[in-house]
């Protein structure tokens, strides 16, 4: 059976775009899709070549390219492999292009888009403009509120390590009519894996980390979309990341045991049925934000999410030693602070964002007690805040640890907080009221 008929869709088949190849190397779109690879920065690829390098390549190289494009003699390089660390433990594997392919991708996906976002379903909200994760997560809040309680929790195993090519090209070749983007995709698709210096051939799967990588999972996921609206469910879909909201636990137990069905049969994928469950929603997470179980669902920070971030600023911290304090503010901490809090400023319980703006004051205060190093050293400094002699004496000789004397008041006195806020220091409680 083809992977046409594997798949349900009450989609019309429109093939449109019969000269897409051509509107894709049009110089114009090329050139959009080098400045946005430029300003995305990046890693080089295999090749080596820099996100700097790319606009000069591009002006001596663009008809050569443009060429071979077109005459579908062009070859995809294989993608360097890149293992990062996934939240909940063990590796997730990027797949980093070449900049020239990178630059093709981006080409390549701002003439597809168009082609596919008006059949995305309004409950998918990733990757798509003027779409985010904190629309999902307030939609899923919403969907609390009005009395569904429980959430059929799906996890979808290396979602985009297992996608089935033939569907994939299937999905494609009903919305795009010129044969030549569906041969240039499958190459991409298939083009290889260098780990070690080995280049491994891969029959499946689409490469996480390309430009072209997010509009691919949206249309491979469109079709589960599809599905959950035909069945009339409330659901959330950022990426491979998707909840669905019933109002009792036996439903939500039916739901998973066909939603299931669906994805591995229908759409070839698997499901982590070890991670995938049924819930009250105040117990799962979705998307990095937790829901309370009161009536009037609010939205919080799970606590692991606050440890994570806590466990990532003490690597940061680590770095301040002997570096000057406004400096190390300034280029450090400020961007994974005004990161983070701006990710969860739709949080709707506040307690969190008060002690993590104290521990990062005393970690500041940490660092210049360790700076001062001689007892001599910081009693000048206590002296100078105000401290009485007796006072001064006390905290600079004390026998006490660097960390019990930052949270002391006396060193709270030589280091006030409005002394790290005259050096830049943003307040996650500040971000926080921004919203």
């Amino acid at each position: 059976m083809s992977a046409t008929n594997l798949l349900w869709t009450n989609a019309e088949l429109v093939p449109s775009g019969k000269r897409l190849l051509e509107s894709m190397m049009d110089k114009a779109n090329v050139d959009k899709a080098c400045r946005h690879v430029v300003r995305n920065n990046g890693s080089p690829g295999i090749d080596r070549m820099t996100v700097k390098e790319l606009p000069s390549w591009l002006q001596r190289n663009f008809t050569q390219l443009q060429t071979t494009v077109l005459a579908g003699t062009y070859r995809p390089s294989a993608v360097k492999l890149k293992e990062i660390d996934k939240i909940g433990g063990g590796k997730r594997q990027l797949g980093i292009p070449t900049v020239i392919d990178r630059m093709l991708q981006q080409a390549l996906h701002q003439v597809m888009n168009p082609l596919f976002e008006p059949i995305f379903s309004e409950r998918s909200y990733g990757y798509r403009q003027g779409r985010s994760p904190h629309q999902a997560v307030l939609s899923a809040r919403n969907f609390q509120r009005e009395g569904m309680r429980y959430v059929v929790d799906v996890d979808l195993s290396k979602f985009f390590d297992t996608v089935s090519h033939d569907v994939l090209i299937a999905l494609i070749k009903r919305r795009v009519g010129d044969r030549r983007i569906w041969r240039l995709i499958d190459l991409y698709l298939k083009s290889g894996i260098m780990a070690e210096g080995v280049i491994i051939q891969r029959e499946k799967g689409t490469p996480q980390g390309s430009p072209l990588s997010p509009l691919l999972s949206n249309i491979m996921l469109n079709e589960l979309d599809t599905e959950l609206e035909k069945r009339g469910h409330s659901f959330c879909r950022y990426a491979d990341d998707f909840s669905i909201y019933v109002r009792s636990l036996k439903s939500g137990e039916r739901v998973l045991r066909s939603i299931t069905s669906f994805i591995e049969n229908k759409l070839k994928l698997k499901v982590n049925l070890d991670k995938s469950a049924v819930d009250k929603a105040s117990r799962r997470n979705f998307l990095g934000y937790g829901f309370t179980s009161e009536l009037r669902t609010r939205l919080r920070v799970p606590k692991e999410r606050i440890l994570r971030f806590r466990k990532k600023m003490k690597e940061e911290f680590r770095r301040g030693k002997g570096r000057n304090m406004e400096r190390f503010i300034r280029e450090n901490l400020n961007p994974k602070i005004r990161g983070w809090a701006n990710y969860y400023k739709q949080a709707e319980t506040k307690n969190f964002y008060k002690e993590l703006d104290v521990w990062i004051r005393r970690r500041l205060r940490l660092i210049k007690w360790r700076q001062w190093i001689r007892p001599s050293t910081r009693f000048k400094y206590l002296r100078k805040a105000g401290c009485t002699k007796e006072q001064a004496l006390m905290s600079a000789y004390n026998n006490r640890g660097c960390w019990w004397n930052s949270g002391h008041n006396f060193v709270k006195l030589s280091l006030p907080n409005n002394l790290f806020a005259r050096m830049g220091l943003i307040s996650i409680e500040a971000v926080i009221n921004q919203r």
